[in-house]
C-alpha cells in the first residue's frame, strides 16, 4: 500500500484511523501525538522561564516505550531553555537483563548529552531483585514487590533531583490494560488512586499526596508504533521482557484487548477516553468523602497513611527470612 499523504511505501496502516503512512509521515504522526499530549496535560507551565527552568525527569529503563519518550522529549525541549532534562535509570538487581537496558539507557543519553542518574536496589534497600524472587517472604508475583521498590525510587530520587514533573513511558497499551483490569477487579479506589488532576493522566501514587506530578506523553501512542517509531529512529532499545515478569492476568488482558481492537479498530482509544472520565469522578467523590489523614512512615519518613509504608513492610518480610 501507498502512503495516503505522500504516495511512497506505506510501512505502517492504523486499522483504528484507516491511515496508510510512509517512515517519513507515520514518525511525524507519532511526535505530533506526544507534543499534543503534552499541550493538552499542560505539562510545561507557564511560570517556566530561562530563568528558572523547570527541572523533567524521565524515567528511563532502556526499553523502546522511555527510549522513545526520552528521545521525543529531547527533540522537542532538548534546546528549550524552559526545560531541563534528567534520565533516572533503576537497577532492580535482574542478572542478565537489566545491565543490557542500561547499556542501551547510557549509549541514548551520551549521544544526546544529557544528564543521567542511575539508582540501584541494593545499594538503596540492600536487596537485588533476583534475591526477591528467590525468597518471596509475602507469596506474591514478582511484579508486586519490583513495583513498590521502583516506585519509591521514582519518586524519591525525582524529588532529590529537584524535579517538577517525572515522565514515564507507559503507552496506550498499557493504560488501557490497567484501566481494564481495574474495572473488571471492581477497583474504584484504584481508579481514583491513578487519576492525576494536575495534570489529565494517571499516576501511580498508592499512599502519597506529597509526590512529584507523573505525566505519560505516550499514553495515545499503541505499544506497535512505540516499537516501530523505535525501529525506524534506530535507537538503541533493549526489547526483550524481564526473566520475573508474571502478571499472568495482565496477559490475559493483554490478549483480549488485542483480540477486541482486531475486531473493533479504536477499542483501546475508547477505553481510555472513558476510563479518564470515570477516573475524575472517582477521584472527586473520593477526596470530598474521606479525609484520609496521613502521616510519615516511621522506618524511612515516606508519607504513608499507616504507622510503616508497604516498601518499609516488604523489607522487613525480607530480612525475618
Amino acid at each position: 500500500m501507498d502512503c495516503d499523504r505522500c504516495g511512497d511505501d506505506a510501512v505502517m496502516h492504523a486499522a483504528y484511523s484507516g491511515a496508510h503512512l510512509c517512515a517519513d509521515h507515520f514518525t511525524r504522526s507519532v511526535e505530533k501525538r506526544v507534543r499534543r499530549r503534552i499541550r493538552e496535560d499542560s505539562l510545561l507551565s507557564k511560570d517556566a522561564t530561562p530563568e528558572e527552568p523547570e527541572t523533567w525527569v524521565i524515567g528511563l529503563s532502556g526499553g523502546k516505550d522511555s527510549v522513545v519518550l526520552t528521545e521525543i522529549l529531547y527533540e522537542t525541549f532538548g534546546k528549550d531553555p524552559r526545560v531541563e532534562l534528567v534520565a533516572l535509570s533503576i537497577h532492580e538487581g535482574i542478572e542478565g537483563y537489566r545491565d543490557e537496558s542500561l547499556a542501551a539507557s547510557e549509549e541514548l543519553t551520551d549521544r544526546l548529552e544529557m544528564a543521567h542518574k542511575v539508582v540501584g536496589y541494593e545499594e538503596e534497600f540492600g536487596v537485588k531483585m533476583d534475591e526477591v524472587v528467590e525468597e518471596d517472604p509475602e507469596n506474591m508475583a514478582p511484579c508486586a514487590y519490583c513495583g513498590v521498590f521502583r516506585r519509591d525510587l521514582l519518586e524519591s530520587y525525582a524529588e532529590e533531583l529537584g524535579a517538577d514533573k517525572l515522565l514515564t513511558g507507559h503507552n496506550l497499551d498499557d493504560e488501557a490494560q490497567t484501566a481494564l483490569m481495574n474495572f473488571l477487579e471492581g477497583d474504584v479506589r484504584q481508579v481514583a488512586k491513578h487519576f492525576d488532576a494536575s495534570l489529565g493522566g494517571f499516576d501511580e501514587r498508592e499512599e502519597s499526596d506529597s509526590f512529584v506530578p507523573r505525566a505519560k506523553p505516550l499514553r495515545d501512542v499503541p505499544e506497535k508504533e512505540v516499537a516501530l517509531y523505535a525501529h525506524l529512529a534506530d535507537l538503541p532499545a533493549h526489547i526483550t521482557e524481564c526473566p520475573h515478569a508474571s502478571e499472568a492476568y495482565r496477559g490475559e488482558i493483554q490478549e483480549l484487548l488485542l483480540k477486541l481492537e482486531e475486531n473493533h479498530p479504536g477499542t483501546r482509544h475508547s477505553i481510555m477516553s472513558g476510563y479518564e472520565e470515570l477516573a475524575s469522578l472517582a477521584a472527586a467523590a473520593y477526596d470530598s468523602s474521606e479525609g484520609g489523614e496521613l502521616k510519615e512512615c516511621v522506618e524511612c519518613g515516606s508519607t504513608t497513611s499507616g504507622e510503616v509504608c508497604r516498601k518499609c513492610r516488604l523489607l522487613t518480610s525480607m530480612e525475618a527470612i
